[in-house]
C-alpha cells in the first residue's frame, strides 16, 4: 500500500525513529504470542525503501498461527532460544518445510508460514522479522476462512475442508 512522501520541509528526526521493540509484547492470549510490527505507518522514514520489520514475543510453547504476508516475503532470525517454524509452497504441490531454528536463520518467500516457540521453562527471546515491504501485510489463515464478516457458509467450509458441519460451525463460533 502506497504512501505519499512527506514534503521534506516539515520531517523531523522522529520519522526516522522507532521506540518499543525493546519492549516484550503481551503473551497472555490463547496463541501465546504477540506480534510488534514496525512499518511504514510507525516509522515514516521506511517510505520508499521497500523495509519493515517485527518483534516476536512467544509464552512457551506459543504459537504465530499459520499466515502469509500478501505484499512481502519475510527472513526470521533468532538471537537466542528454540523456534520451530514451518511453511507449506503453493498448489498444487503443497509441500512442507520445517526447521528448527536455533541462532539460525530462515527464509519463509510469500508462503502460508508458520512460527511456534519449543520453550518450555521461559519465554523465549523474541526472534526478529524483516520484511521485503515497507506494508507487508498479514493473513491469518484460521481469521481469514472461519473469523470472516459476514461469515463464509458453513457449506461452503464443509466441502472445502471435508469436515462435518458441526466442526465448521464451532470453528466460526471461536471467532
Amino acid at each position: 500500500m502506497g504512501k505519499f512522501c512527506k514534503d521534506p520541509k516539515v520531517v523531523t528526526a522522529d520519522d526516522f525513529f522507532f521506540s518499543g521493540l525493546q519492549v516484550s509484547g503481551n503473551t497472555a492470549n490463547r496463541l501465546g504470542s504477540n506480534v510488534t510490527l514496525v512499518n511504514v505507518d510507525k516509522l515514516p522514514g521506511l517510505n520508499t525503501l521497500g523495509i519493515s520489520l517485527a518483534r516476536v514475543d512467544f509464552a512457551p510453547y506459543g504459537l504465530n498461527p499459520p499466515h502469509t504476508h500478501p505484499r512481502g516475503s519475510e527472513i526470521i532470525m533468532v538471537a537466542e532460544g528454540t523456534l520451530y517454524v514451518g511453511f507449506v509452497t503453493s498448489n498444487t504441490d503443497n509441500r512442507f518445510f520445517t526447521k528448527v531454528l536455533i541462532r539460525e536463520t530462515s527464509l519463509c518467500s510469500q508462503l502460508v508460514s508458520f512460527t511456534s516457540s519449543l520453550m518450555w521453562e521461559r519465554p523465549m527471546q523474541s526472534p526478529l522479522q524483516v520484511f521485503s515491504s515497507q506494508n507487508p501485510g498479514v493473513i491469518t489463515i484460521a481469521n481469514a476462512v472461519f473469523g470472516s464478516n459476514p461469515p463464509i457458509n458453513s457449506d461452503v467450509l464443509t466441502k472445502a475442508f471435508q469436515v462435518d458441519k458441526n466442526v465448521v460451525n464451532y470453528l466460526q463460533k471461536q471467532f
